[in-house]
């Protein structure tokens, strides 16, 4: 009898632990963390005011283009090409949110497919003749379509402005900038304007866990943007690293301006960090995120908090853009090495988010992958 009741007290000692380990263990289960307080946070204080910022940029973009059309000359040319940049800049922080609306009418290819098709965008001018929803039309359009008429038509003002002013198609190569800038602005609008009526609330609700859920499409969606926009079409393609070591330095981003391509990457990288972090666009203040849902399930990397190491290897990748020149074509051409040591520590970074973070998370990627990552 005695046997029986310490074997029933042991039992009851083991069942009480097991109780109390799984209470514990519920603080390090993704399935328990606040989503709706992620997407809340993602949707009201990052996407939606990005977007915001955005849409004044590229009306401002307009506004400039207009202006230069009536009064074209080396002033207004200056201020269209400021415009053109600034909503470039801009267009960095929101080109990770390819899903819902952006996705669907193919916002980024649309806005920034590198390198421009030249030969495209002058048959397209010469015939007067082109519908800018196809998709044979990306390379032909967007912020690198405006770079080669606003920078690459003329080795100095005076050349280009020609094309706008006494060139014999003048009234074509007016429409059809008018006609590319205008789409980036539409786009835009689109997008904003679904994310403000009835997208928002549906992002917000729909915080399940499936692989369809709001948290896993976004989380999908950053990290895909990291890999495959900001480390491979960046710097990865130009500096030769899909090419056995070929060099493209044609087929950097901003490749006729020729000096703005280290600034829109520092911005994207930027950019992505912030929203790891799940701070607000308009303050300092870091809500829920990518970094508080790895902390919640206390994932680690050599009993390092991954959220730490990944927060570090940012600012690896941003510092080796330091020693990059503003031109990447020019960086290519002349120490390679330099864009290799950059692509080197995004490619670190990329492992830290695409292997270790999203298994800790639980969260499968659902874009092909070709790198051997």
């Amino acid at each position: 009898m005695k046997k029986l009741l310490f074997l029933f007290f042991g039992l009851g000692i083991i069942i009480s632990c097991s109780s109390n380990d799984s209470d514990t263990d519920t603080t390090s289960n993704p399935n328990a963390f606040d989503r709706a307080a992620l997407l809340t946070n993602w949707a009201d204080n990052i996407i939606v005011p990005r977007y915001e910022i955005y849409k004044q940029k590229t009306v401002l973009l307009e506004s400039a283009t207009t202006l230069f059309f009536n009064t074209p000359n080396t002033v207004n040319l200056d201020l269209l090409r400021n415009a053109w940049f600034e909503a470039y800049k801009s267009y960095q922080s929101i080109a990770l949110f390819n899903f819902g609306k952006a996705e669907e009418i193919r916002l980024n290819e649309i806005s920034n497919t590198y390198p421009t098709d030249v030969a495209g965008i002058e048959n397209n001018i010469a015939s007067g003749s082109y519908n800018l929803n196809l998709n044979a039309q990306y390379a032909k359009q967007g912020y690198p379509a405006i770079d080669y008429l606003l920078n690459g038509l003329g080795t100095d003002d005076a050349s280009v402005l020609k094309f706008y002013t006494s060139n014999a198609n003048a009234a074509k190569y007016k429409d059809y900038l008018s006609a590319v800038v205008k789409k980036i602005n539409d786009n835009n609008t689109v997008v904003l304007n679904d994310w403000k009526t009835s997208f928002r609330d549906t992002y917000v609700k729909n915080n399940g866990t499936s692989v369809t859920s709001a948290v896993n499409s976004t989380t999908n969606a950053f990290v895909k943007h990291f890999e495959k926009d900001i480390r491979t079409a960046k710097v990865g393609i130009a500096a030769g690293k899909f090419s056995n070591e070929i060099k493209f330095p044609e087929k950097v981003e901003g490749f006729y301006k020729n000096d703005i391509s280290k600034t829109l990457l520092k911005i994207a990288i930027q950019s992505s960090k912030d929203f790891f972090n799940g701070k607000s666009t308009t303050s300092e203040i870091n809500g829920s995120g990518l970094k508080s849902f790895l902390d919640y399930v206390k994932a680690e990397r050599d009993g390092v908090l991954l959220s730490s190491t990944i927060n570090k290897q940012y600012d690896v990748v941003l510092n080796s853009t330091t020693i990059l020149n503003e031109s990447f074509s020019n960086q290519v051409n002349a120490d390679n090495s330099k864009m290799l040591l950059t692509y080197d520590a995004m490619q670190k970074l990329v492992i830290y988010t695409k292997l270790d973070m999203m298994q800790a998370l639980n969260i499968s990627i659902d874009y092909v992958d070709g790198d051997g990552d």
